[in-house]
Parts: structure tokens; C-alpha cells; sequence
């Protein structure tokens, strides 16, 4: 217990916050039963926490009553110790752009893979899979721990629309789009849109629109007018039967959307 605790310590002078298990037992030297119980006393005692089987992050006092680190501390080590390219997204990307009136519960994360969500203590990530999310334009942003890829605002926005039931829903999606409007360029949002789904430029774009976004809904109409859309709705999972019809987006607005602002 001592030794471990000893290279809990010495990992802590050099500035690392972040473990393997196997890393421990090969610099202790004892067996791996040895070392997994050491460590798994530590875990008791809340000094040490284990967002992912093999991996572990060590719980400074300003963090114990969470039982880990906050997401942003130890994801980036994380997603490189898997190997793994990724970005903060929807709503937590949001939220490090100052948009939407508080930080989701779970900390979202876009990877291109499936992949189960991880909770860690009180820390929860929720990891949404999008193909391409590789491509995706990211920005990146210094944290205690590490560096940050978090979506570009343009990025957010297309994907807040994309994920709508990821992104507490269209008025949710609406709040945080007038938010992020302030932010957006629209030459980079024309960039991020073709690359998209159609649909959800069709969305976004009635959502722009219906906020008085209109350089912004200007820059997606140029991009739909290379197109041929059919009608989407605009809640997806809402008929559209009766729905009201939006010729320049070609879309149906089956439901009514109100901004929280």
C-alpha cells in the first residue's frame, strides 16, 4: 500500500494525474494481484478513480466529493490511451462557447465508433457516434490536465440540429442556436453544411431563419440550392400529416418551437 501510494505521489511532482494499472505494477513490481488490490484500497479511500477498466486518474482533494475529475481533466488522456480520435460535442460544446444556460448533466462526447457510455463517480460522459466525426472542425482549448478538442461553434450548431433528441429537444436546440449565432461565421457554417446531412441543413436552417439569424440561414441556402431536398419534418419523430409547409427549406413544421431566452 505504502509503495503505491508512494507512486501516486511521484506521478502528482511531475504534473501527471493520469495511470495504467499495468503501468503501476510494472514500476512496483509486484505481482498484479498485489498491485489491483493496492489500488483497489486507494479506490476505496477515494484517492484514485477508474473512468475506464485499466485506466486510472488520481482524485485531488478539491475533487473527492465527486469521486474523480471532472470529464474535461482526464478525456483527453483517455481518448489517447484508446487510441481513439474524438471531440467534445452538442451540449458540452455548447457550453465551453457560452451557449445554452447551463452545462449538461452528462458530458457529451463524439466518436465515430460505437462506444458505452462511462460514469465515474458523479462524472458521467455519454459518447454519440457519427461516422465522419474525424472531419468534424474542432478547436482546442487548454485544460489543467491537458488539451481539449472541443467542436467549432459552426460544427455545434449543425449537430445540436442533427441531434436534436441529444440536445434537449428543439427549443433547447433553438436557445442554443441563438446563442451560438453571435459566434458563427458563415462561410465556415456553408463549409460544415455540405458536409452534413441534408435534412439537418433543411432543419437548420428554419431554425436560423426563425431566430433572425439570416446571414447565417443565407450561407445554407446556397448550399441547398446545389440540391434537390424532398420535405423533412422538423421533428422527426412527429408526423407530418397536417403540418404546415415551409417552401424555402422544404420543411414541415409539425411542432412549434420557442426559444428559452
Amino acid at each position: 500500500m505504502s509503495s503505491v501510494a508512494n507512486y501516486i505521489r511521484d506521478l502528482q511532482a511531475q504534473g501527471r494525474y493520469h495511470f495504467t494499472t499495468d503501468e503501476a505494477g510494472q514500476t512496483l513490481g509486484g505481482s498484479v494481484l498485489a498491485t489491483r488490490a493496492a489500488l483497489r484500497r486507494l479506490k476505496e479511500k477515494g484517492l484514485i478513480a477508474a473512468p475506464h477498466r485499466g485506466f486510472n486518474v488520481i482524485v485531488p482533494p478539491e475533487y473527492l466529493h465527486l469521486g474523480c475529475v471532472p470529464a474535461d481533466q482526464f478525456l483527453p488522456d483517455l481518448m489517447e490511451h484508446l487510441g481513439e480520435p474524438y471531440y467534445v460535442a452538442l451540449l458540452s460544446a455548447a457550453a465551453f462557447h457560452g451557449a445554452g444556460h447551463q452545462r449538461p448533466q452528462r458530458f457529451q462526447v463524439m466518436v465515430s465508433g460505437a462506444r458505452r457510455g462511462i460514469t465515474c463517480g458523479q462524472v458521467s460522459l455519454d459518447f454519440i457516434t457519427r461516422r465522419d466525426a474525424a472531419d468534424t472542425p474542432v478547436v482546442l482549448r487548454n485544460t489543467p490536465r491537458g488539451v481539449l478538442r472541443i467542436a467549432t461553434p459552426e460544427a455545434t450548431a449543425v449537430e445540436v440540429t442533427g441531434y436534436a433528441g441529444h440536445s434537449g429537444g428543439l427549443d433547447n436546440v433553438a436557445t442554443v442556436l441563438t446563442e451560438l449565432s453571435e459566434l458563427m461565421d458563415p462561410e465556415a457554417l456553408e463549409t460544415e453544411a455540405r458536409r452534413s446531412p441534408v435534412a439537418w441543413v433543411q432543419r437548420l436552417g428554419y431554425l436560423l431563419s426563425s431566430i433572425q439569424a439570416h446571414e447565417l440561414a443565407e450561407a445554407l441556402c446556397r448550399v441547398l440550392s446545389e440540391k434537390t431536398p424532398f420535405f423533412v419534418a422538423l421533428a422527426p419523430a412527429v408526423p407530418m400529416v397536417g403540418a404546415t409547409r415551409d417552401p424555402r427549406w422544404r420543411v414541415a413544421v409539425n411542432v412549434e418551437v420557442e426559444p428559452d431566452l
